[in-house]
């Protein structure tokens, strides 16, 4: 059996999102800890990590406790920095592979860093008959998005094999959705994309998004 790959120190970036592999995530940078963190990433074309919130906030207050956030969680490749003023840096991200945390500890200057285990990939599976109308509607709303939208993080043009794979769909549904930060968690977490899939099948039906 493959040993999973390890990471040692990747730097973390605790939010309150969730990032799924093959997101895209867009941030204002502007706290000290961060602005040195993501600009050596670029740098070294290194990832960081992208973990939930469960305490605490992004933005560090004086006096506030250690931000506390899931062991699960998102590589995030730099795919563009910009910094346009002194003090700023705007980035476009992409997520890549998940990984669990094995160990994490708060650096001096406030930025965190842990021994990372990356975790399987999701396989590639088809998408049954009976979910067809999950990526159906999942085409028409990108659609919309597309025309409404010039923002690269909403300007998603998907080709067939994406629009037939259970994780690729169900992923970018569990973005959209005006579900609650702990349940995409939930979703980002399960082994099974078909299963993934099938959770936001039921979503859909209950909130009357997809058609029946």
């Amino acid at each position: 059996m493959t040993q999973p790959l390890t990471l040692s120190s990747l730097p973390l970036f605790p939010l309150q999102t969730v990032l799924f592999p093959q997101g895209v995530l867009a941030l204002r940078v502007f706290e000290v800890r961060y602005l040195d963190m993501v600009r050596k990433c670029h740098r070294a074309g290194a990832p960081f990590g992208v973990v939930a919130l469960t305490e605490g906030n992004e933005v560090r207050q004086p006096g506030a406790p250690d931000e506390r956030f899931h062991e699960i969680g998102t590589l995030a490749a730099i795919e563009r920095l910009e910094s346009p003023q002194p003090g700023l840096v705007l980035l476009h991200c992409k997520g890549s592979q998940r990984f669990r945390l094995m160990r994490h500890s708060h650096l001096p200057n406030g930025l965190w860093v842990a021994d990372v285990e990356q975790l399987a990939p999701d396989l590639s599976v088809s998408i049954p008959e009976d979910l067809r109308s999950v990526a159906i509607s999942l085409a028409q709303v990108l659609a919309t998005l597309r025309e409404r939208h010039s923002d690269a993080s909403v300007n998603i043009d998907p080709d067939a094999s994406q629009l037939n794979d259970c994780g690729w769909v169900s992923n970018r549904w569990c973005e959209l959705l005006p579900i609650p930060l702990e349940l995409k968690q939930r979703l980002m977490e399960l082994d099974n994309p078909l299963v993934r899939l099938e959770l936001v099948g039921d979503i859909l039906e209950r909130t009357g998004i997809a058609p029946q």
